[in-house]
């Protein structure tokens, strides 16, 4: 999808994304509080996890890929939906791009234990890059902790920053304490923490908890705490990252992070939005629309995703004319339908041309 147009003429400081499923997610946040309210007292009495990163789901972090539940070759994540890949054993939570990650984003231990295991020494790359997955075989977790909690329960931290690592083996650690930072190590494309839990060595979904009545949904006795599962409401999609560039957009840059000091002028060849978007489905509809100065749409257009992807990058754009670009504020918008639901996710961008 790489439609830079001809048009008739008619900067980068990170702008949260703006998603439009608000009342989707108010109808879920009152389900959500009417099941909680509903649990038996022993479900609260449980072990119980905070969130690893101090961040806000959908805003700086997104959960990426959630435990895959379905024991045969399929993926069923906590909701019945295939946000998850094929034996995909924990939760992960992704931060922006890698300018993020340098710039140093803390991993807290989600409960009080006892360090188990720490690797420290993994450089940080793309698996893709670095030599493919024989590269990192037995070390697929990369830079990490493990944490034993008593009574049967660990949490393990994954692809963390080289060095970063501030634990050692047999350290006591508290709740909330630092125990490192986000990475791009082991078994990884893109940073990210990955925190998988066990009970007695058993794979646990924390969104699910252990003796789960239902197929579906969160559990009678989830591990999250509420203030943590009411900030990860359920999204199976996201566009997490979106840009204005004055050439051809190009991912590998984006998710450097290279475009945070974009700016536009007069003269520059091109005028294209980028996004990046995590688990797309075959037949989404992406729209991309760029608003001029005074209004006028310089640039509506849509395409059909061809296939599912965990990870997509995608543009649209202007090629200038000989005249030079209207100075001012240009809007740009993005959003993603998806045909036969009420799913719709957008999120919008301005950047001024001087």
């Amino acid at each position: 999808m790489r439609a830079i147009k001809n048009k008739p003429r008619a900067g980068r400081k990170k702008n949260n994304p703006v998603y439009s499923a608000f009342s989707r997610k108010v109808l879920t946040v009152l389900l959500f509080l009417i099941a909680l309210n509903a649990l038996p007292a022993t479900a609260q009495e449980s072990f119980r996890m905070e969130m690893p990163l101090r961040c806000s789901p959908g805003i700086d972090c997104w959960i990426v890929n959630y435990v895959d539940m379905d024991p045969t070759q399929g993926v069923r994540d906590y909701m019945c939906r295939d946000a998850s890949y094929d034996t995909h054993k924990g939760t992960d939570i992704a931060v922006m791009d890698a300018s993020v990650m340098r710039e140093g984003v803390e991993v807290y231990a989600s409960a009080t234990g006892i360090v188990r295991g720490v690797r420290n020494d993994m450089r940080d790359i793309d698996f893709n890059q670095g030599g493919g997955a024989t590269s990192v075989e037995g070390k697929e977790c990369g830079n990490g902790v493990l944490l034993d909690h008593g009574n049967g329960w660990t949490t393990q931290y994954c692809h963390m920053l080289r060095g970063s690592v501030i634990v050692a083996k047999d350290d006591k650690v508290e709740v909330g304490q630092t125990i490192g930072l986000v990475g791009l190590s082991g078994l990884t494309e893109f940073p990210h923490i990955h925190i998988q839990v066990k009970h007695n060595e058993q794979v646990v979904d924390p969104f699910a908890g252990l003796g789960r009545t239902k197929e579906c949904g969160i559990g009678k006795a989830p591990l999250w705490k509420t203030s943590a599962l009411l900030s990860m409401l359920y999204e199976p999609t996201a566009l997490y990252n979106v840009g204005f560039s004055s050439t051809t957009p190009n991912a590998r840059i984006a998710r450097e992070g290279l475009y945070g000091g974009e700016v536009l002028f007069e003269k520059s060849p091109v005028i294209a939005l980028w996004t990046d978007m995590f688990w797309v489905n075959q037949g989404d509809k992406l729209q991309f629309i760029i608003t001029g100065p005074e209004g006028q749409i310089m640039l509506a257009h849509t395409t059909t995703l061809k296939k599912k992807q965990a990870r997509r990058f995608a543009y649209a754009g202007i090629n200038r004319n000989e005249e030079p670009w209207q100075k001012g504020t240009y809007t740009g918008e993005i959003r993603l339908i998806r045909p036969g639901s009420d799913e719709e996710y957008s999120v919008i961008k301005v950047i001024n041309v001087n």
